[in-house]
């Protein structure tokens, strides 16, 4: 084998792998989808957050996404398919509610 062709064979052979490497930098980031739903209902005390997966892209199914207080993704079916999701998502937009301040415990004071 005579130098050249050494040259050219690893010549060859670096650029298959930056291509190789180059392609794999590029590719599209795996994409966090719903691939089935639940009809079981979740509570709402647990739920924080929610967002709305359409059935284009790379998620081909429409869902809701409801997000738990510790970060659990649960994966419910679309609003228009579902009353309690539609009532769940009113919730969460409403914000959360105050209640009202409670009476102090202890004796009663004497009004004079």
């Amino acid at each position: 084998m005579t130098f050249s062709n050494s040259l050219t064979i690893w010549t060859g052979a670096l650029l298959i792998l930056s291509v190789s490497l180059w392609s794999c930098t590029t590719a599209d980031d795996a994409v966090d989808c719903c691939l089935t739903t639940s009809d079981r209902h979740i509570p709402k005390k647990v739920v924080t957050s929610f967002t709305i997966q359409t059935g284009d892209g790379p998620c081909n199914i429409p869902a809701t996404i409801f997000v738990t207080r510790k970060g659990l993704k649960l994966c419910a079916p679309f609003p228009s398919e579902n009353n309690w999701v539609s009532k769940l998502i009113d919730h969460i937009l409403a914000g959360p509610v105050k209640s009202p301040p409670k009476k102090p415990k202890g004796k009663k004071q004497r009004q004079q």
